[in-house]
């Protein structure tokens, strides 16, 4: 136990399950979570919808909220919740000093405009001059702004006034892995006493699935759980709209201001796997055993997005590993991309803070927890690079 050790203050979580760490542990540890989702507006995809919101609890301003996506507007929104759990956001001088990470894409396209390029370019050949025109005739000039990844973090430091340092990373789960380790380094390291990290993911948009689908990630037909999706129905993945954001302190910094912690974050491992020409699943198990006392870890909170290869690996990886109780929580919320991670790490700060396991998500392919849990591990291995995992510990 030292001074800089890496403690979690704060958690914001929204899925289709909700919003907040009450409800997202009272639905998880309740033993009979059912999923929701929608498998009818993008058929043959199954998404999970964000819940009903009241944006104004956490952007008051109409102006704000209208200036954003969705996709900015619940980054910008599950931050204020991360920042209302610690204690911090009506703390001007603690945010004005708070450093900021965040997880996130790049942002919803115009669709119409998309489809007006394609229509027109079926009876016309001069398709550089059509681009051009179309450009500069139909898209707003402030519409190039919101394309921006960095604009959810502007958004953030607007609304929440945390304008400490600001770094924001892209790479699907890739961006979320690299944003929780980078910021438990910084407080390990001194760099930073307190810091708001987190990414959002809003799926329920053409452009975003068809990221997945060029792919051929998608899963199609009826929904299955993570454990269960055959290659036979597509991909393996089932996205979700939802987003995670952490606050993390350093215990001396926590303790002086008198907030208790959900958790310790010990340790953060990431990897690139060339998935092609390696024993994928070795290297996923070599990333876990550099985490302290993996084999010895009741519980694994594992943001496995059900892509078949990336999933078999971690499943087969965990099994040579020892005995854990896995948890899949994309069953219940689906896929999350740049917010994966951030979530799993929130879904076990949950599970220590309250001292218990959560049941099976997927009963016929999860077993029990024999125990409480002491340590805690959340992993994201990228459904098509990056790979990530950390390892927690009650605080």
């Amino acid at each position: 136990m030292t001074a800089n050790d890496v403690v979690i203050t704060g958690i914001g979580l929204v899925s289709c399950l909700g919003e907040g760490t009450d409800t997202h542990w009272s639905v998880l540890s309740s033993g009979n979570a059912k999923a929701v989702f929608d498998g009818e507006r993008f058929a043959p995809y199954t998404v999970h919808p964000l819940p009903q919101l009241d944006w104004s609890q956490q952007i008051p301003k109409r102006g704000d909220q209208r200036q954003m996506e969705t996709w900015q507007r619940l980054g910008t929104y599950t931050a204020g919740l991360a920042l209302a759990d610690a204690g911090i956001k009506d703390d001007e001088a603690l945010c004005a000093s708070m450093d900021m990470i965040v997880a996130a894409g790049g942002g919803e396209r115009d669709t119409s405009v998309d489809e007006a390029i394609l229509d027109a370019s079926l009876t016309r050949n001069d398709r550089d001059l059509l681009v051009n025109e179309k450009l500069t005739t139909e898209l707003r000039p402030t519409l190039f702004l919101a394309q921006l990844s960095n604009l959810l973090a502007g958004n953030i430091s607007i609304v929440h006034k945390v304008t400490g340092s600001s770094r924001t990373f892209m790479g699907e789960e890739g961006a979320g892995v690299a944003a929780i380790e980078t910021a438990a380094a910084r407080i390990r390291s001194g760099q930073s006493s307190h810091l708001l990290v987190g990414g959002a993911f809003q799926t329920e948009h053409p452009d975003m699935l068809l990221g997945y689908e060029l792919g051929g990630y998608l899963h199609r037909k009826r929904w299955k759980s993570v454990w269960q999706r055959g290659a036979n129905d597509g991909g393996g993945v089932i996205t979700g709209s939802g987003g995670a954001f952490l606050v993390l302190e350093s215990r001396d910094h926590a303790e002086k201001r008198g907030r208790t912690a959900y958790a310790r974050i010990d340790a953060v491992a990431s990897g690139r796997a060339r998935r092609q020409d390696t024993d994928f699943a070795a290297a996923v198990s070599g990333l876990l055993r550099s985490l302290p006392d993996v084999d010895g870890t009741e519980l694994v909170i594992s943001g496995a997005s059900g892509a078949h290869a990336a999933t078999g690996a971690e499943r087969l990886a965990l099994r040579e590993q020892g005995s854990h109780a896995v948890r899949a929580f994309s069953t219940l919320t689906g896929h999350m991309k740049e917010a994966q991670f951030p979530f799993a790490v929130a879904l076990a700060a949950l599970a220590l803070t309250n001292d218990a396991a959560y049941p099976p998500f997927d009963p016929e392919n999860e077993t029990p927890a024999s125990r409480s849990p002491e340590r805690v591990v959340a992993t994201a291995i990228g459904y098509n690079r990056f790979e990530g995992a950390a390892s927690l510990s009650k605080a």
